[in-house]
This record gives C-alpha cells, structure tokens and sequence, in this order.
C-alpha cells in the first residue's frame, strides 16, 4: 500500500529529474543557436570553442566540491541554490554582447550545473533503500537523454518565433519556476541520512594510489571527451557540412540523442543478460564495451556523405555506442568499488572526463578555423573507445565485484 511519504519522496525523485532535463536544456541552447549568433555577433569558431571551454573547465572544478557542497547545506537548499544560479547564469546570455560576456555566462552556468550529478544521487541515497536505488538511478539517467532530445525540437522553434534573446530568458526562467516548486514541496524525512554520516570518509589521495581509480579516470577521459565535443558542435557540423538551417537541424540532433537514449539502455541490459548465464563479471564488461567500441569506427565516414539523414544515422550509432560504453564504465565502478565510495570514484572521473572535453573542444575550433574540417575529431572519436578498453585491461586484467569494503593500495600495472 503506497503511504503519503511515498508519494511524497516520488515527488522529489520527478522534481529531481524535472531539473536535470532543464540542465541539459540550458547547457545546448548556445550549440543549438551557434549558427544566429555566430553571424550576429561575428565569432570565429576559437571564439565559441572558449565558450564551450569555459563551461567545462568551471564545470570540472566544481564537481570536486559540489558533493561536499550538497552534504554540508543539505539537499533541499543546496540543490535550490544550484538550481537558481544556473538558471541566471542561463538568462544572463540573452544580456551578454561580447565574447567575454558569453564565456562568463557559460562558465557560470558550468559550476552551477555540476551539482545535478550529485544531487540526483543523494536523492537516491537519502530516500531509498539498496533495492530500490538502481531503478532510481536509472530513471535519473534517463533525464539527460530526455533533455537533450527536447532541446533541439524545441529551441531553434523559440528562437525562430520570439529570438534569441527570449529563448535564454525563457529557459532559464523555467528553471526559477522549479526552483519556488522544490521549495514549496514539503521534503520528507531523510531515513538513510544518519547511516551516511556515520560511514566512515574517504581520503582523495588513498583513491588516487588505487590503480581501480585510475581505470575509471583514465576511461573517462579517454571517452567523456566524445560526448563534450558532439554536444557543443553537432549542430555546428549539421549547419556547416549539410547546409541545415537552425530551423531544419533540430530533427537530425534529437535522432542522435535518441539513438543515445537507447545506447544508455542496451549497454544496461546487456552484460546483465551476459552474466544470468554464466559469464563472469570481466568477461561480460570487457566484451560489452568491446561490442561498443567497435559499433562507434564508421563515424569518420559522415564527412563524405551528402545527405544530413544518412550522417545522422553514423552519429545516431556513435552516441549509441559511447552512451553503452559510458554505461559499462559506471557499472565497472560499481563492480570494484563499495557503495560509500562510488560517488567520489565518479566525480573525480566526471572531473578528468570534463578536462579531456575541454581539450577536444579547442581542438575542434582550432582545426575548423584552419581549413581542417571535422576529419581529424571524427578520427579521435572512433578510436578513442578502443583505446580506451586497452587501458582499462592492463590496469585491470580482471574485474573482479568486491564484496567487502576497501581500497586496493596495490601499485598501479600490478597485476
């Protein structure tokens, strides 16, 4: 029988993922109306690189303390005052008239954005028992994929019918509305609140000795930077190779995040399916992320397509296969790493994984602003995962699940 505090602990899990969908409307909105402004406002492609730059490097800082931040102020005030300076920070773009304006906003915007993360799991956490977390969790990580298939649907139609301006203020004037309904809620009990402070803590510089850490960081970096780039140029490319206007492209992107969506799903169901029948817990990742790996090496051959449908079908297959290799290197963390430690092996991760996009970003700019094209970023994308999958195995020749709490001081390669 479900009880009023059920409802209401439901509620926060929708408020939770209301949000993280808003998240990802703010951060593609520049992407989306790069091809406006970028004419209005006469930016070279290094230009809008150091806009993107600027989000991820703020973002990559901020996540080594907005977990801290979120257990010091606590979830509901904490999460509110994320919520809100991302939401100014999101409208102060309809304000802003120079490239320095533009990289302020957005990096705002990125330290403001990098509590979501932290936020959605504290939820989970707080609020529901270990049964019950992983479909939380998973719902939560529906939201980014839901986000990033409105925002190309709905944004260039915003900005077509009242500008550019209005879509900044309307977007993150949502994000304020959420903000008075989260405080609103009556927020119910924390009943895992005391369990999590009583859990011992864990220092940074033991994880960094931990060779397990350095799969997960080296992994993330190796990958995350593939999502950063397609994120903030996708629409650029369909603009720039195919000729779509920013009222045409908005199809083909949310196709992509779409075939993403499904990527998150199969790369969760497959090595489960792999392990119900005997495989071990090594073999059912590493040949997931290897199937993945392999599905993402056609994207170079976008460049010498003609039609914007055949080249969102190879980017469709590429996000499908980075979000089902991101799948799998989550749940190798969960494999090797107790539950008390899993968000700190995460956000240093998701902190290497923001450094790496920054550097693919400004890559990017500098190799469109030289006559490179998207070629040599479309190579890095396909074999980056393989790579990546090389490094995971000689620093951990096998996955084993740890069962008991711990960390693994043994040297980095040692076997």
């Amino acid at each position: 029988m479900t009880t009023h505090a059920d409802r209401r602990r439901w509620l926060v899990v929708g408020l939770v993922f209301v949000a993280i969908v808003l998240n990802y409307v703010d951060r593609q909105i520049l992407a989306l109306l790069k091809p406006t402004l970028q004419v209005e406002f006469d930016w070279s492609d290094r230009d809008y690189s150091h806009m993107a730059s600027a989000f991820q490097f703020a973002a990559a800082l901020a996540f080594l303390g907005t977990g801290w931040f979120i257990d010091k102020v606590g979830l509901r005030w904490g999460f509110a005052i994320g919520v809100g300076i991302w939401s100014l920070a999101g409208m102060a773009h309809a304000f802003a008239s120079t490239v320095a304006g533009f990289v302020t906003s957005r990096a705002v915007l990125g330290a403001a954005e990098s509590i979501g993360t932290p936020a959605a799991v504290k939820t989970a956490a707080t609020y529901f028992n270990a049964k019950e977390r992983s479909f939380v969790l998973g719902l939560g990580g529906i939201a980014p994929n839901v986000g990033a298939i409105l925002t190309p649907l709905l944004i260039p139609l915003m900005a077509m019918m009242w500008g550019w301006q209005a879509t900044f203020l309307i977007a993150g004037g949502l994000g304020l509305v959420w903000v008075v309904v989260w405080l609103a809620v009556r927020i119910p009990e924390q009943p895992n609140a005391a369990a999590d402070a009583a859990a011992p803590k864990i220092a940074w510089s033991s994880l960094l000795r931990d060779r397990r850490q350095w799969a997960v960081i080296l992994g993330k970096a190796l990958t995350d930077q593939v999502w950063w780039f397609l994120l903030f140029f996708m629409p650029d490319l369909f603009h720039r190779v195919f000729g779509l206007t920013q009222g045409t492209l908005g199809l083909p992107v949310a196709f992509v995040y779409f075939m993403a969506a499904l990527g998150g799903i199969t790369g969760g169901v497959l090595p489960s399916w792999l392990m119900a029948r005997g495989w071990t817990v090594n073999a059912a990742r590493k040949t997931t992320m290897l199937l993945y790996a392999l599905l993402i090496l056609p994207v170079p051959s976008l460049v010498g397509v003609d039609s914007a449908w055949i080249a969102a079908m190879i980017l469709g297959l590429a996000l499908f296969a980075h979000q089902g290799f991101s799948t799998n290197l989550f749940g190798l963390t969960t494999d090797v790493f107790p539950a008390r430690i899993v968000g700190s092996a995460i956000g240093i991760g998701a902190f290497a994984g923001n450094l790496s996009g920054m550097a693919m970003i400004e890559f990017a700019g500098w190799s469109l602003d030289t006559g490179r094209g998207y070629l040599p970023m479309m190579l890095i994308c396909a074999f980056t995962y393989l790579v990546a999958l090389a490094v995971i195995h000689l620093i951990l020749p096998r996955i084993v699940a740890i069962d008991e709490d711990g960390i693994d001081d043994t040297p980095i390669f040692a076997h």
